[in-house]
């Protein structure tokens, strides 16, 4: 093991004569009448100390309270930034959404999108439950998708979260980061006549889909095609998640509150230069903008999985988590 490592890892676990050791704990609590589960981290703290605590959101998918979706993707982005923030001093609350985790439960038949931002907040209040929390401290971190629930939870609860930590977030109505996506990838793998083409036909079929009629897939390329039906076989879901958008939630965030923003440039799901709406609805937040690193906080060109959260990235972290590290209070 490198020495710097080492010498890193040993001053992270070395707990201070008195204080209580860092725990890990397993919570289970209820939303829309059904169980959900998580990892509650504490990180060692003085007794009686009240903690700031932070609730982790995750990414879109059936992804579990590591930041996972097994077996195909293990990047642990959740477990990482849980250890991350345990070093402040802050403790963590990260749960298996809907879909996820080792017993995964579906959410109600017919739910729309909100029914994860209902499991989020039901997190939040756990969470504020918790007997070392500081209510006062709350702070709400979210990764991608996770950075528009989080703005959503926090225009939601009570307490309103002192800070929110908006990671890669997403910035613009699904659909639209959707056809950038796919557009994208149309541009660098075809000619630029038939890339343009399909896009056109993405761009039919997203005005068809929002006018709520037939939306067809008639000339997209199949794979683009096999996509598309896809999000029309969720229309009920797609509607309520495609009628959001995140301006308008940033808009309503409480002033105040402290809200760090972060793109990687290396990022083609949330590129930086898709932020400015969101950064002018909220409410001064700070911006760190991370050159070279990708949407999973990795450098670019690096594995999917196994690797450590960028340095640049927790840098960034560590100065919005600072202002509430453990001490007295």
């Amino acid at each position: 093991m490198h020495s710097l490592l080492a010498a890193a890892l040993l001053a992270a676990t070395v707990v201070p004569a008195g204080d209580l050791p860092a725990t890990d704990r397993e919570i289970t609590f209820q939303s829309d009448g059904i169980a959900a589960h998580g990892t509650v981290h504490v990180p060692a703290h003085r007794p009686g100390t009240r903690l700031a605590a932070a609730l982790l959101l995750p990414g879109s998918g059936p992804t579990d309270r590591n930041g996972n979706q097994p077996p195909a993707l293990r990047p642990d982005t959740l477990a990482l930034l849980a250890d991350a923030l345990g070093r402040d001093g802050i403790m963590t609350f990260r749960f298996d959404k809907y879909g996820s985790g080792p017993a995964p439960t579906p959410p109600p038949a017919g739910s729309d999108y909100h029914v994860f931002v209902r499991q989020a907040d039901a997190a939040y209040a756990t969470l504020r439950a918790q007997p070392e929390t500081d209510p006062a401290a709350m702070l709400v971190a979210g990764h991608s998708e996770g950075g528009l629930n989080a703005m959503l939870v926090a225009t939601s609860v009570w307490p309103r979260p002192a800070g929110l930590a908006l990671i890669a977030p997403q910035d613009d109505r699904i659909l639209d980061m959707i056809a950038a996506q796919v557009g994208a990838q149309l541009d660098a793998a075809l000619p630029p006549e038939q890339a343009r083409a399909q896009k056109d036909l993405i761009t039919a079929w997203i005005a068809a889909f929002r006018a709520g009629g037939p939306a067809g897939t008639d000339g997209m390329l199949p794979s683009i095609a096999e996509l598309f039906r896809t999000l029309d076989a969720q229309s009920a879901f797609l509607r309520s998640d495609d009628a959001i958008y995140p301006p308008d939630v940033a808009r309503r965030v409480r002033p105040g509150t402290r809200v760090l923003v972060t793109c990687g440039t290396a990022d083609p799901n949330v590129p930086c230069g898709t932020l400015p709406p969101l950064l002018k609805a909220l409410h001064g937040p700070r911006l760190a903008t991370l050159p070279g690193i990708d949407h999973l906080l990795h450098p670019a060109g690096s594995p999917t999985d196994g690797q450590p959260l960028a340095p640049p990235f927790l840098a960034a972290l560590h100065q919005w988590a600072k202002h509430w590290a453990a001490g007295p209070r």
